[in-house]
């Protein structure tokens, strides 16, 4: 199975993108008219049912019930990197599978050609993926999004790639021909970049129809923006998404979330978005940081928020309904940086909600979770089971629970001792009541 990553971006300053849903499916509509016998009807319902198969057979495969879904650790799989460069152009469905490619119109191919040559000469480690544009509209082709700057540059085309390339990310100036514009709000990247990996197809477009539905209801139009994106890296684990934003401190930061499924969108949204804190069971990691710091800054904020033994506490997600069918994904809070198994079978994410690593600026709680971290190398390796359901179209992950001795506490001690004082009582008063009798 190929590769396929992307990089989500479209947005305008002040406004949601608005993102046409490339791969939905086409939609069927009976004429009234029609007789319920007829055999128009008939073949409009048997070519729904066809498609409605399909796209459960898709979602098996490539979707959010594919076998390897959730089973990986997430934590630290981003690449360090300082700057994300977002090209607005067209829309996923004419994405080739690397933008670089020869076919592919000018503007994108340049821009990537210009950025990788010159990558030794600039001063911060770039990205550059594409999100969806659209003529006439906030994100036109050629619009070009640059983070965490929180700048867009209008119209870009083939002609200016050197000089836009020199001036703005190898300078660090602006682009003369150009008036850099101040972004505001959140925005919200989504890979489904189909071309390059099935998964990101499959799984992108409904998790950007769901974020823009759940935009609406939460009230936040015209705060937070939602677009398409190209390859960001990390297939596996679409749905890939990327949210930029400014925390507490005023300071732009770009996480990243994977295995993010429809569900988790209002997640997102309350709690990333809402409170400002990371949803750590979907976290990969954040830009400016590298994968052991990733690691390390999300272990910290678990043990800052009372989790000073990780290796021995379990929780159980409760099981999401996918087409009809339950699968509970398994999210112990087994070690963070260990918990996938050697054999490569199965992987847990932790479910604790935390703060943000910008958040933690007090060095005497630092060095407490410092020494508590020289404690956590006595953890016990636990076993987490998958089981096939009875038709084997889908994979239930079962955390293994602690066993009585490791559950066992005074309280049941107590209850023990007073069932054994009951039982001799009992046979006592039976004794004595045979021997009057």
């Amino acid at each position: 199975m190929s590769s396929n990553r992307e990089e989500p971006l479209t947005f305008a300053s002040s406004s949601p993108i608005t993102v046409s849903d490339q791969l939905d499916n086409n939609s069927y509509h009976t004429d009234p008219s029609s007789h319920i016998g007829s055999a128009s009807n008939s073949f409009q319902n048997d070519t729904f049912l066809s498609e409605s198969s399909a796209s459960i057979s898709l979602d098996v495969e490539f979707g959010f019930s594919r076998p390897e879904f959730r089973l990986c650790q997430l934590a630290g799989t981003v690449d360090f990197y300082e700057r994300h460069v977002f090209v607005c152009y067209k829309n996923p469905s004419v994405w080739p599978p690397r933008i670089e490619a020869a076919e592919f119109d000018r503007l994108p191919r340049l821009l990537s050609a210009a950025v990788g040559a010159r990558k030794p000469d600039m001063k911060r480690e770039t990205r550059l993926t594409i999100c969806e544009g659209h003529d006439g509209t906030e994100t036109s082709n050629g619009d070009v999004l640059i983070f965490p700057d929180m700048i867009r540059y209008r119209r870009l085309t083939h002609f200016d790639v050197d000089t836009f390339v020199e001036e703005v990310l190898v300078k660090n100036s602006e682009w003369l021909p150009g008036t850099p514009e101040k972004l505001k709000g959140w925005y919200v990247f989504v890979c489904s970049h189909a071309s390059r990996d099935r998964r990101c197809g499959v799984c992108g477009p409904p998790l950007v129809s769901r974020f823009k539905e759940e935009i609406e209801t939460h009230g936040l139009l015209g705060k937070v923006s939602v677009s398409p994106c190209s390859h960001i890296g990390g297939h596996k684990y679409a749905g890939n998404v990327i949210i930029f934003g400014s925390n507490v401190n005023g300071e732009v930061t770009g996480h990243w979330y994977g295995y993010v499924a429809p569900d988790d969108v209002p997640t997102l949204l309350e709690q990333h978005i809402g409170k400002g804190e990371i949803v750590d069971w979907l976290w990969r990691g954040q830009m400016g940081l590298s994968s052991e710091e990733q690691k390390k800054f999300l272990e910290l904020r678990l043990q800052l928020n009372g989790e000073t033994n990780m290796e021995s506490n379990n929780k159980e997600v409760a099981g999401k309904q996918l087409n009809g069918d339950n699968i509970t994904a398994c999210r112990s809070q087994v070690d963070v940086m260990s918990c996938c198994q050697e054999n490569g079978d199965t992987c847990c994410q932790n479910t604790q909600s935390t703060v943000f690593p910008e958040k933690i600026d007090n060095p005497d709680a630092d060095e407490r979770a410092m020494k508590v971290s020289t404690d956590k190398k006595r953890s016990s390796k636990k076993l987490v089971s998958r089981s096939s359901s009875s038709k084997g179209a889908f994979t239930r992950k079962v955390c293994a629970m602690p066993t009585w001795l490791e559950s066992w506490e005074r309280e049941d001690t107590y209850a023990v001792l007073a069932v054994a004082c009951a039982v001799v009582s009992v046979a006592v008063a039976y004794s004595c009541y045979k021997q009057l009798s």
